[in-house]
C-alpha cells in the first residue's frame, strides 16, 4: 500500500486503522456519469457458528441483465476497514466500470458486517465469501429479497466470479478458494503465507518447530485496531462482542497474542498458538486452492515481505494450480505509486497504463471473460527501483533466480568470494537489556512521524565487508547465510523448557557507498530464534530486489537486537569464529548470472 498517514497525532487506534485499512488504492471517484448502479444489501450469514449480518454494496453495470448477463468481481477490505474505505468502493467502482458485476463487502468483525476478527479463517471468514459467491450464482437472495440472476454462470449455481483485494483482503481469497472450488480467478495482494512467520518470525531454516522473534509493533498495532473497534464503529452488532477479555477477537486469537506478549514460550502454550496461527494461513490449506492466481507482493513491506509470497508461489506451482506472480514497488511499508513511476495505482487511473493493472485486467480476461487469446505474462515480474524509465521498470523471467553467488565470512571482518582468502579470526559481540539496532519503526511511520535511520551500536553486532564491486551486482531474491556462533550463556539455557532461552539474533544485508553511507534495502532484517547454539545454522533473509553499483560494497551483519522486535532474555555474548575450515557462508540470488 501507499502508506498515507495522518499529519496530526489522533488516536492511535485511529491512525492504524486509517493507515491500514487501505492495502489496494484502486479507482478514479464516481460520478452521476457513472455507467453503473450501486445497490447497499445485507446478508444473514453462518459463520463460525453464529449468525451475522454482511454489509454490501452491489455494483451492476449498465445494459447487464438476464439476457446479457457479465462475470463477477468480489472484494473485502484491508485489517480495520470497510466496505466504504476508499481502497475498497473503488475496486467496486473500477470493475463495474469495465463491465464487470462488482459485488464488495466489509469482513467480518469490520465496518457494519458482524461476527468476531477470525483472521480470514477459511471455516469462518472463507465460509461467509462462500455465502456471497451463492447469492452471485443465483442459490440466494439478500435479506431484503434482492437477486442476482445477471451474473455470466458456468453452471446452476456457479457464477463466473474473481476476487481481488490486498492485505486482510487477500488472504481471504485464498481462504474462500480453500472452501468454495468455484472461483475462477485470485488477484492476492501484499498478503501473507503463514502468520507465525508473518507475526512471529524465525528465519531459521528448520526452525519452524521453535518459536520465532516476536513482532510487537505491527502485532500490537492490530491487536489494538481490533480490540478499539468502537472508536472506529460505534454501535457495534452484538455478534461482534467476545468477552471482556477479548472484546471482538476469536479467543485463540488474542490468547496467541497475549503469549506472544508475555515474552515467555512454554512449550505447550506455544505450540496451541503457532497452531492456531498456521491453521488459519494459506500455509496450512493451500493445498485445497485449484483457483488460477496471480500473486503481487510489495518489496517495501516489513509486515508480510517477498518470502511469504514465494512461498504461496511455489506451493501451488508444485501442485499444479495455475499461478503467476509479481513483486511490485510498495507495499506495507510505503513505495511508489502512479503514472510517475509506472506503478499500479487505480486512485490515478492508470489501471490500462500500468504495468501490475494490465496484467491483472489480463488475468481476469483470461479467467472470467473466457477470453483464451490473453496474454497474462510471463511467470514471475519484478520492478526494478534503479530504472529510470516507467515503460522499463519490470524485469521478467520464467523462474525466480538461483542461489548462484557465494561470498565467505572471514576471520578478519571481510567478505570474500574465495574459500582460500579466509582468514583465521575471532571476534564477538554481546546484547544490553535495552535495543541497540534500529531497522524500522512501523508505529511512527503510521502515526506520522519521521523514522530514523537504521543504526547498530558499537559491541553489540558484527559485520563482514566485501571489497568495493567492479560492476553492478543485481540480488532478486531470497539470500541465504551459514554461520555458527558460540555463546556459553545461550547453551546453559536453551534447553530450559522455554523458548524465550534461546538465542536472539538479527541478521541483514547493507549497501555502503564509496562515500560510507550505509542503506538496508527495505529496511528488512531476519529475526533468528537459534534452535542449537552448538551446531551451524542456515538463514534465510527477506527476498530484495536491489543492485548494488559498481564501487558500492555488500555488508553482512548479525546484531544483537532490533526495537521492533522482542529480543534476548537476559545478557548472551556471541563469539564467531572465523577460519578457512569451516567458514561462514554467505550465498545470493544473483540475476543475470
Amino acid at each position: 500500500m501507499s502508506r498515507r498517514v495522518p499529519r496530526s497525532r489522533a488516536p492511535l487506534a485511529l491512525a492504524l486503522g486509517a493507515a491500514l485499512a487501505a492495502p489496494l488504492a484502486i479507482g478514479p471517484p464516481a460520478s452521476a456519469a457513472d455507467p453503473y448502479t450501486v445497490t447497499p444489501l445485507k446478508f444473514t450469514v453462518q459463520a463460525g457458528g453464529r449468525s451475522c449480518t454482511v454489509d454490501a454494496d452491489l455494483y451492476r453495470p449498465a445494459g447487464v441483465n438476464r439476457e446479457h448477463p457479465a462475470p463477477a468481481v468480489l472484494g473485502t477490505n484491508g485489517f480495520g476497514g470497510s466496505k466504504s474505505d476508499g481502497s475498497t468502493d473503488s475496486i467496486g467502482k473500477a470493475f463495474a466500470q469495465r463491465g464487470y458485476v462488482s459485488l464488495v463487502y466489509s469482513g467480518l468483525g469490520f465496518g457494519r458486517s458482524g461476527c468476531l476478527i477470525s483472521l480470514d479463517d477459511p471455516d469462518i471468514d472463507g465460509a461467509a465469501a462462500a455465502q456471497l459467491v451463492d447469492f452471485l450464482g443465483g442459490k440466494r437472495a439478500a435479506d431484503d429479497g434482492t437477486t442476482a440472476d445477471f451474473v455470466t454462470l458456468d453452471g446452476p449455481g456457479d457464477p463466473r466470479v474473481g476476487m481481488i483485494g490486498g492485505s486482510y483482503g487477500g488472504a481471504v481469497q485464498l481462504a474462500t478458494a480453500a472452501v468454495d472450488h468455484r472461483l475462477d480467478a485470485l488477484v492476492p495482494m501484499i498478503t501473507w503465507h503463514d502468520l507465525a512467520y508473518s507475526l512471529d518470525p524465525n528465519n531459521a531454516v528448520g526452525g519452524s518447530g521453535v518459536p520465532g522473534v516476536f513482532k510487537w509493533q505491527w502485532t500490537n498495532g492490530f491487536y489494538l485496531i481490533g480490540e478499539g473497534q468502537p472508536l472506529l464503529q460505534p454501535s457495534l452488532d452484538p455478534s461482534r462482542i467476545n468477552s471482556l477479555t477479548c472484546l471482538h477477537f476469536v479467543t485463540q486469537a488474542c490468547r496467541t497474542i497475549h503469549t506472544l506478549n508475555s515474552g515467555t514460550y512454554p512449550a505447550d502454550r506455544t505450540a496451541e498458538l503457532l497452531a492456531f496461527a498456521r491453521r488459519v494461513s494459506p500455509v496450512s490449506y493451500l493445498r485445497r486452492v485449484r483457483t488460477p492466481t496471480l500473486l503481487v507482493q510489495g518489496q517495501a513491506d516489513t509486515l508480510f515481505n517477498l518470502n511469504e509470497a514465494t512461498a504461496t508461489y511455489r506451493t501451488l506451482r508444485a501442485q499444479g494450480t495455475p499461478v503467476k506472480m509479481i513483486w511490485q514497488s510498495w507495499g506495507h511499508s510505503g513505495g511508489p505509486t502512479g503514472p510517475a513511476t509506472g506503478e499500479f495505482d487505480l486512485s490515478k487511473g492508470n489501471l490500462e497504463t500500468s504495468y501490475v493493472g494490465r496484467r491483472v485486467l489480463a488475468w481476469f480476461d483470461r479467467h472470467l471473460r473466457k477470453r483464451t487469446h490473453a496474454d497474462t505474462g510471463p511467470a514471475f515480474a519484478y520492478y526494478r527501483d534503479w530504472v529510470t524509465d516507467p515503460n522499463r521498470t519490470y524485469a521478467t523471467a520464467d523462474r525466480l533466480p538461483a542461489l548462484n553467488r557465494t561470498l565467505y565470512l572471514s576471520g578478519d571482518g571481510k567478505l570474500v568470494d574465495n574459500r582460500n582468502k579466509v582468514a583465521r579470526g575471532t571476534r564477538g559481540y554481546t546484547n544490553r537489556l535495552i535495543p541497540t539496532s534500529h531497522s524500522e519503526s512501523s508505529l511512527a511511520g503510521l502515526i506520522g512521524l519521521r523514522d530514523s535511520p537504521p543504526h547498530d551500536t558499537k559491541g553489540t553486532y558484527l559485520d563482514w565487508t566485501s571489497k568495493p564491486l567492479d560492476h553492478p551486482l543485481d540480488v532478486v531474491g531470497a539470500p541465504r547465510a551459514t554461520l555458527k556462533v558460540h555463546s556459553p550463556k545461550a547453551e546453559r539455557t536453551q534447553n530450559s523448557g522455554d523458548a524465550a532461552d534461546k538465542l536472539v539474533l538479527f541478521a541483514k544485508i547493507y549497501d555502503v557507498a564509496p562515500d560510507g553511507t550505509r542503506t538496508l534495502v527495505r529496511r528488512l532484517v531476519a529475526p533468528v530464534r537459534v534452535p542449537d547454539v552448538t551446531k551451524s545454522f542456515t538463514v534465510t533473509l527477506p527476498g530484495i530486489v536491489h543492485r548494488y553499483e559498481t564501487g558500492h560494497r555488500l555488508r553482512f551483519v548479525i546484531a544483537a537486537s532490533d526495537d521492533a522486535y522482542f529480543g534476548n532474555r537476559g545478557i548472551k555474548p556471541v563469539t564467531v569464529v572465523g577460519g578457512p575450515r569451516e567458514p561462514g557462508v554467505l550465498r545470493l540470488p544473483v540475476a543475470g548470472s
